[in-house]
């Protein structure tokens, strides 16, 4: 009897003998399928989380903007910290609903969150930060040092 050994498309290593002309499949590789298929149940809403929202960052003469943008949210869901020169801004969802009726009850629950972190610069006045949340979108000023705002340019006489 000649043993051979087929490397099927997902890698796996399976054995067939070369007197079988039937296509049974062995043990190892129908748990191999079974693992590697791509099940509909699960790969749709698997990671239907929030994932890193994107942001804009823009500098003017007087200030740095941070716009977020995190549709369907209230402005309670977020946390917005400062910490050691560090711009935290994090949000964590949960939610739960559960149906009971005659002979069954249905529970679904979901979790989302995010967390962004920014080094500020030394030129930031931290104590005039603001935050507004409005149409989907987080915006925080955050504006520069007397000291580090640009100067308009000036005239030097010559004496």
């Amino acid at each position: 009897m000649n043993t051979l050994m087929n490397v099927p498309k997902n890698g796996g290593l399976t054995r067939t003998t070369s007197d079988r002309q039937s296509n049974v499949p062995t043990f190892s590789s129908w748990i191999d399928e079974f693992f590697n298929r791509d099940w509909p149940a699960f790969s749709q809403n698997f990671n239907a989380g929030i994932t890193l929202p994107k942001v804009n960052i823009r500098e003017t003469a007087d200030a740095y903007f941070v716009e977020m943008a995190v549709p369907g949210m209230k402005k309670s869901d977020f946390n917005i910290e400062l910490d050691n020169k560090m711009l935290i801004i994090s949000n964590e969802t949960r939610e739960e609903q559960e149906t009971k009726e005659d002979n069954y009850t249905r529970r679904e629950f979901g979790y989302s969150s995010f967390k962004r972190s920014f080094s500020l610069p030394e030129t930031v006045e931290e104590d005039k930060i603001k935050a507004e949340y409005q149409d989907g979108i987080l915006s925080l000023q955050l504006p520069k040092r007397e000291e580090a705002k640009q100067k308009p340019p000036r005239n030097i006489k010559i004496s």
